[in-house]
């Protein structure tokens, strides 16, 4: 690599950037056992000296030599180690801080064997070196210094009000702009940017024809630069000639600036721009150090008028010292130098700083005065304490030269210029630039920004691009970018704000938008706030959008509506339907009513006229005659059809029944009751009746319904018992966690598969050799489903059949 060094290498140089540094003593120890990875780098510079272009190693601790797998000192440089890191990503890093000056964080890759896996670092700049503290992605503590919070999510993500984002962009003394494309047209500038150019029109037009003067300086083919390789290019204290556009004389500015190529799905689309005027500060050191060379220089033209080279060293703003000897004993100091360390002059340096600054103090001085080379530093931090008060950390460019009477070295002049301002502002301009980054980077609501009356789109955030995937937004105007919305309200919406500077919200906006450049028109529903954007004059110059679409939200209220009226019809369609069914079945009821109670008179008298004839037969007459067989016959067909009318109006009364209140009934109570009444049938059958309903003794139930279920179970049992063995019934009550079952086991005939389907039908008789009217079964299922309840049968044919009723069970 061809490389020059500059300064020349030295010693090592301590953390505050003064030489001498050395890894013996109690610090060494503490480097030795730090589990931070540190290192101090030296900036290697190209030919003519003003571009850094490599590091080399002046310290490596242990901790960084078991990292990067090299010695304490290599030999070799940083790039020559690790090629790779050539790429945007640890080295540039590293330029950037030792550009700036600015202390500076990194995540993301970093060297090692080749390759840049992640990594963590902290850096900057002290004096002529670079002080670097990093860490694996991932380390433990300790190794992990300026680690991210791991706990952070993207999720997370920053919420940015329109007022915040306007402060950074608007109020920032940093001069920031965005230049888009090969020639480098500005997309966008804040207000110091165009402080910097005032009277000119920037946005939109290129570089080159701005500022022709800068592409004779070389400005152009930095930006070319940096377009092309990606990498960043830093400048300090760089002039810049700018030609007011009044006519009036050129006049220069000076900045510390950086050029960072920013990039769009990965392919770089332009070089944002951050610089810092430094004017002020650069041209009051010019004028300390023409006061200094002017005060050498009469110095050696009057070698004993002293007395006027101090009165010139007391008007300067920077502070002098000369020290005489090799002990530095102060021979002059002016008032600039005396404020810094009141009431502890005079004395010797060593007297006035503390122990450790004041070694590598007299390090520097003793170099200086032994060599007689010229030390000149940047930025150099200080710590300055005033008597009762805590140190407070000062920053100087410092210039230590020897001064010679009689041919040898006298003693040694240092001037020191404050830039603690500088430093500040510079540091405070990174971090407001890096907020800046974050807020319009990571904001999840999309945001635009149309600049000018034909809202040019000047900023789109990542959220709003994600909107339209496929269209190019940025340095179009806003109906060029979006022609499909000429004919909405939109483009009216937005020349009111530019025009008025009042505010307009719009709540679910519908506008047929295509997502794709070319693409179909999709109906996209926006929630959106247009703002002006006020100029440093306070005139409009452009309209902020804050945009959320919401189309997702507004079909689904729309289904949901659409479904709420769905349901609302059936439901209205289901109350007629209710109703016409409710007169249907009060017409049945009616029906079946009026035909019961019709047919009871007519029954009844031919039931009269059938004793009447069993009257009028002769008593002494043969039993098996044909007249008392078939008046035997009528009597049980009477009979039946009694029982029929009978159980029809036992069914009209079933609905009615529904309305019951439930009651605590006592089960075996209720069996005892029921076997009474069944007491002739079960003697005659010669039945066994077995009750166990301990495990539930009471459920709450209608009783005269609960009564109907346990009578029809029972009775049914008996009446269909086999003919070969005398009937056993079981009756069985427990509880499950929803119901009370009540179940009644027999030993009777049994049914088959095609019998238990028809089992519970109206009129259904399974068994025709006893009597039956086929409504027992059917009124238990029915009183059990208006309860809410369920009925199972298990049944064998020649073995037996169980019926288990579970009704909702509503008793402690």
């Amino acid at each position: 690599m061809s490389a020059v060094s500059l300064p020349p290498p030295g010693p090592p140089a301590a953390p505050d950037g003064f030489p001498g540094f050395s890894a013996a003593g109690p610090l060494g120890a503490l480097l030795d056992v730090s589990l931070a990875a540190l290192a101090l780098l030296r900036p290697c510079y190209g030919p003519g000296g003003a571009e850094v272009v490599d590091f080399a190693f002046d310290y490596l601790n242990p901790a960084g030599q078991r990292r990067l797998g090299l010695p304490a000192r290599p030999a070799a440089t940083f790039l020559d180690h690790f090629p790779a890191a050539r790429a945007p990503g640890a080295f540039a890093f590293c330029r950037g801080v030792w550009a700036t000056g600015a202390a500076g964080r990194f995540g993301g890759s970093g060297p090692g064997n080749g390759a840049e896996p992640a990594f963590q670092a902290t850096a900057q700049r002290h004096g002529d070196l670079l002080a670097v503290s990093f860490a694996g992605a991932g380390a433990g503590a300790g190794a992990g210094v300026g680690a991210a919070d791991p706990g952070r999510s993207a999720e997370a993500a920053l919420r940015p009000n329109a007022a915040r984002f306007e402060r950074f962009l608007d109020q920032t003394k940093a001069a920031i702009c965005l230049l888009r494309g090969p020639d480098h047209r500005y997309e966008y500038v804040n207000p110091a940017y165009q402080q910097v150019f005032p009277g000119r029109a920037l946005l939109g037009r290129p570089v080159a024809d701005v500022h022709p003067r800068g592409v004779a300086q070389g400005i152009l083919a930095r930006l070319d630069h940096v377009y092309q390789s990606g990498e960043p290019h830093a400048g300090a204290e760089a002039p810049l000639t700018v030609t007011p556009p009044d006519g009036q004389p050129p006049y220069t500015l000076y900045f510390t600036f950086s050029y960072d190529a920013y990039q769009e799905d990965g392919q770089t689309v332009g070089v944002s721009i951050f610089a810092q005027d430094v004017t002020g500060a650069v041209l009051a050191r010019r004028r300390a150090d023409a006061l200094q060379a002017e005060a050498l220089a009469a110095a050696q033209r009057h070698g004993q008028e002293r007395e006027t080279l101090y009165q010139v060293f007391a008007q300067t703003p920077a502070a002098v010292l000369l020290l005489r000897g090799p002990a530095h004993r102060y021979e002059y100091y002016n008032a600039a130098y005396e404020r810094l360390f009141p009431g502890r002059l005079p004395g010797s340096v060593a007297d006035v700083l503390p122990a450790g600054a004041a070694a590598r103090f007299v390090d520097l001085l003793d170099r200086v005065y032994e060599t007689g080379e010229l030390y000149a530093g940047t930025e150099v931090p200080l710590a300055v304490q005033a008597p009762g008060e805590p140190p407070r950390e000062a920053y100087y460019n410092l210039t230590c030269q020897a001064f010679r009477e009689d041919g040898q070295t006298a003693g040694v002049t240092l001037f020191a210029y404050d830039v603690t301002e500088q430093v500040l502002a510079r540091r405070a301009r990174d971090t407001q630039r890096q907020e800046l980054e974050e807020l319009f980077m990571q904001a999840p609501v999309p945001i635009v920004v149309g600049d000018g009356p034909d809202l040019v789109f000047q900023l789109v955030n990542p959220a709003y691009q994600r909107v339209f995937p496929g269209r190019v937004l940025l340095g179009r105007p806003f109906l060029e970018a979006m022609p499909e919305l000429a004919a909405t309200p939109v483009p009216g919406l937005l020349h009111r704000v530019y025009a008025t500077g009042e505010p307009f919200v719009a709540q679910e906006m519908l506008l047929q938008m295509a997502r794709h450049e070319g693409g179909p028109l999709e109906d996209i529903y926006w929630n959106f706030t247009y703002q002006a954007r006020r100029n440093a004059q306070g005139a409009v110059d452009g309209v902020r959008v804050f945009a959320h679409e919401v189309t997702e939200q507004v079909l689904a209220r729309q289904r949901a509506t659409e479904q709420a009226q769905q349901a609302q019809a059936l439901a209205q369609a289901l109350t007629v339907t209710n109703r016409q069914l409710t007169r249907v079945n009060h017409d049945l009821d009616a029906f079946i009513y009026t035909a019961s109670h019709d047919l009871k008179q007519p029954i009844a008298n031919i039931e009269a006229l059938l004793n009447i004839l069993r009257q009028q037969l002769p008593a002494d007459g043969p039993a098996d005659a044909l007249p008392p067989r078939l008046l035997g016959l009528m009597q049980a067909a009477v009979e039946r059809f009694q029982l029929t009318i009978a159980q029809l109006t036992d069914v009209t009364k079933l609905q009615q029944a529904q309305a019951l209140p439930a009651e605590a009934v006592d089960l075996a109570a209720l069996v005892e009751d029921v076997r009474l009444d069944l007491a002739p049938v079960l003697a005659a059958a010669g039945a066994r009746l077995a009750v166990d309903v301990a495990a539930c003794p009471s459920l709450s139930f209608a009783p005269r319904n609960l009564r109907s279920i346990v009578y029809n179970l029972l009775s049914n049992a008996v009446k269909y018992r086999h003919p070969d063995r005398p009937p056993v019934v079981a009756v069985r009550a427990y509880r499950t966690a929803a119901a009370a079952v009540v179940e009644v086991q027999d030993n009777g005939l049994g049914l088959t598969e095609p019998q238990q389907a028809k089992l519970f039908g109206l009129f259904q008789r399974l068994h025709t050799h006893v009597e039956g009217s086929g409504l027992g079964l059917y009124m238990v299922k029915k009183i059990v489903d208006n309860a809410g309840g369920t009925v199972a049968v298990r049944s064998e044919p020649g073995v037996g059949t169980t019926f288990a009723v579970a009704l909702p069970d509503g008793a402690d």
